[in-house]
C-alpha cells in the first residue's frame, strides 16, 4: 500500500482547504483510513478517520463540526476538507492505512504517506 497526501498550502484564520489522499496498491481496499497532524515541537495526533468498511466515521474533538472526512472507493481517494480554519490548526497533515478497529491510535497505522504542510496565518 502507498499513500500521497497533498492540497495543503497557506491559509488565512477561518479559511478552508480540502486534502486528498491518493492511495495504491492491491491490499488497500481491506485498510480504513486516518488523517492525523503533527504541530512543530508537538507530537503526532488522530484527526479523523474513515472505515472502509461501512464508511463510518470518527473524529477528533479538537476538530468536530469543522472537518469532514470522506472516501472515494471508486479511485481510493480518502478528503479531508477542512473548514474554519485556526492558527491551531498549522501541522504537517498525514493520511495513513491500518486494518485495525482502533482508529485514533496511530501505532495501529502500518502505512503512511509523507504529509503535506498546512499553515493557517494571517
Amino acid at each position: 500500500v502507498q499513500l500521497q497526501a497533498c492540497g495543503g498550502g497557506l491559509v488565512q484564520p477561518g479559511g478552508s482547504l480540502r486534502l486528498s489522499c491518493a492511495a495504491s496498491g492491491r491490499t488497500y481496499s481491506s485498510y480504513s483510513t486516518g488523517w492525523f497532524r503533527q504541530a512543530p515541537g508537538k507530537e503526532r495526533e488522530f484527526v479523523a478517520a474513515i472505515r472502509r468498511s461501512g464508511g463510518s466515521t470518527v473524529y477528533a474533538d479538537s476538530i468536530k463540526g469543522r472537518f469532514t472526512i470522506s472516501g472515494d472507493i471508486a479511485r481510493n481517494g480518502v478528503y479531508l476538507q477542512m473548514r474554519s480554519l485556526k492558527p491551531e490548526d498549522t501541522a504537517v497533515y498525514y493520511c495513513a492505512a491500518t486494518r485495525s478497529v482502533s482508529l485514533r491510535d496511530d501505532t495501529q497505522y502500518n502505512y503512511w504517506g509523507q504529509g503535506t504542510k498546512v499553515t493557517v496565518s494571517s
